[in-house]
């Protein structure tokens, strides 16, 4: 089977730096382009910790295009939660010789998706205001992609949903809370969206053991070292090893569907709240559902322990 040709459009952030090398080592994704956006860090920090991940990995065949600096309506919140000094858990990389593609990432995915239409995924690991500004910027756009998978939203499926909330309201994600206005256009623009929220992808299950924790030591792949430091930098400020790799569930599904069940439901982008601003609200009603809002998949559950053991054999691959 031919790989599936995706873009990756993120916001690095060390968990965005680890889902770039899983989709660039793994053999069933064709990684077309990387763009980024503003999110995590600036959207200057972003592209250049993306052309460092490609550095990394000696992928300079792969375009990275600078995106949008900014949210759609509001202006860019401050994380809450540091990805360090150098937004890669103070790995302190060198600084890349990957130049950025000299297309904006809004045309870079207009031109990606045009020239290979029912082909691209684009993969969603930051806010959507570049995938969202493409749809916009040319109609064509949305009817050609073959899909969206992202890390988006909360749905209350699980305790982890609300716990590991990682927006800056009680019960938001990030990625969907950084710029919620461009997700609305996204899950209301038709096309086949896949949402891996909180509830999956911030699972304490997601851990690595002693002996995962001993190979990637022990291995000379600097993408392994990458993730060891981040592990550390992780848990030596109070939080659990899953912080390191959330966006890399994404990349888990891509590569093997089978790895996430989903279901479908009807999904609002909470734009206005002030307590719930960013949150993405599930109309799981047995009667009287609107059924004007968008229908998505969302995932309900995932194979944790096959997620890692396909992670770490790439990582050390």
């Amino acid at each position: 089977m031919a790989p599936r040709r995706v873009i990756l459009d993120c916001d690095p952030g060390m968990d965005d730096s680890m889902a770039i090398v899983m989709a660039c080592k793994s053999p069933a994704l064709e990684v077309m382009a990387i763009t980024t956006t503003h999110g995590n860090y600036p959207v200057d920090v972003t592209s250049t910790n993306a052309r460092k991940m490609l550095d990394l990995l000696g992928r300079t065949d792969i375009p990275v295009a600078r995106g949008m600096a900014r949210p759609m309506v509001h202006d860019s919140p401050t994380d809450p939660f540091s990805h360090g000094a150098d937004g890669q858990a103070e790995n302190f990389l060198p600084e890349p010789r990957v130049p950025l593609c000299t297309l904006h990432a809004v045309d870079l995915i207009v031109d990606t998706v045009l020239a290979h239409p029912g082909e691209v995924t684009v993969i969603c690991t930051g806010p959507m205001t570049n995938l969202a500004m493409a749809l916009i910027k040319d109609p064509r756009v949305g009817p050609a992609l073959a899909g969206v998978v992202a890390i988006s939203g909360a749905f209350g499926l699980n305790e982890h949903a609300y716990a590991n909330a990682t927006g800056d309201t009680p019960q938001s994600e990030w990625n969907v809370y950084v710029d919620p206005e461009a997700a609305e256009i996204v899950y209301n623009s038709g096309v086949p969206l896949v949402a891996i929220g909180l509830d999956v992808a911030t699972y304490f299950e997601v851990d690595f053991s002693d002996d995962d924790l001993a190979q990637l030591e022990a291995s000379p792949r600097p993408e392994a070292s990458f993730l060891r430091q981040a592990i550390r930098y992780v848990t030596g400020r109070g939080y659990d090893p899953y912080c390191t790799i959330i966006d890399c569930m994404a990349i888990g599904y891509l590569i093997d569907p089978t790895l996430v069940d989903t279901f479908k439901g009807r999904v609002g982008i909470e734009t206005q709240g002030r307590l719930t601003y960013g949150m993405t609200v599930l109309d799981s009603r047995h009667h009287h559902t609107w059924g004007h809002l968008p229908e998505i998949d969302i995932a309900r559950t995932a194979d944790y322990g096959r997620f890692l053991t396909i992670l770490r054999d790439l990582v050390l691959a």
